[in-house]
């Protein structure tokens, strides 16, 4: 799924998609998050978007899977909800957040705390508790 430069970002934010997550997602701040909340925000967005790619090049390489399954047929992201961005060191963070969305008829919630590290300067999910 594309997502017009203009149109309003998934990850929340009151920011057209171009100057919030979509730069992260590609160009020249291609993987550049600049924090680990920045980073969460733009994987929702790449969750949202289809953006695989971008969520396997955002995963650490420790717990990164070799491929991600194909979003079900009649997925529909609903909206995201930041609970707390923790910095635990310069290369450590963790962030709580709700993401919801829809499938078949169901509303569903995934709560989870994540943990991130910045490697070389660039911020990467490690893995995250479901809450």
């Amino acid at each position: 799924m594309a997502c017009s430069t203009d149109a309003p970002c998934p990850c929340g934010r009151s920011l057209a998609y171009a100057a919030c997550c979509g730069r992260w997602h590609e160009g020249p701040q291609y993987l550049q998050a600049p924090t680990a909340e920045a980073l969460m925000r733009s994987r929702y967005s790449a969750f949202v978007l289809g953006r695989h790619d971008y969520l396997l090049a955002t995963w650490h390489p420790s717990t990164r899977p070799a491929t991600i399954e194909p979003d079900p047929v009649g997925l529909r992201w609903l909206g995201l909800e930041l609970k707390s961005h923790q910095v635990v060191d310069a290369d450590h963070a963790e962030v709580e957040f709700v993401a919801r969305h829809k499938l078949a008829g169901r509303a569903h919630r995934l709560h989870e705390r994540s943990r991130f590290e910045r490697v070389d300067g660039v911020w990467l999910y490690v893995d995250g508790v479901v809450r």
